[in-house]
């Protein structure tokens, strides 16, 4: 259990994505460019197996803003996108309304 504290901690946006394309060294991954309300951004997925990126343009996203950057086989991811999964099943969260990009999740 966390505390509401720790919770809040965490920033979750709307992000749109802007473009993607597959990772060149990783069959998993797409590499995606969001949109969080005029703050561009690069994020790496490892959803490649459950979308094509034709899905994937357009669509808003909950993302987690306040990660620190990581490296994922040598392209710098700044985010996380949410997503549920259920056996070989997965899907992002989308939104369901269209609120802007960049609006805080609460």
């Amino acid at each position: 259990m966390i505390t509401y504290e720790d919770f809040s901690k965490i920033e979750l946006k709307i992000a749109k994505i802007i473009d993607a394309r597959e990772h060149p060294s990783a069959d998993r991954l797409y590499i995606l460019d969001i949109d969080l309300g005029g703050e561009k951004r690069q994020i790496v997925a490892g959803i490649r197996n459950h979308y094509a990126i034709q899905e994937l343009i357009g669509k808003n996203i909950a993302v987690v803003c306040n990660l620190q950057p990581a490296l994922i086989r040598g392209i710098e991811s700044n985010g996380m996108l949410l997503a549920a999964s259920s056996g070989n099943e997965l899907s992002i969260l989308t939104i369901e309304k269209d609120l802007p990009a960049g609006a805080m999740i609460r």
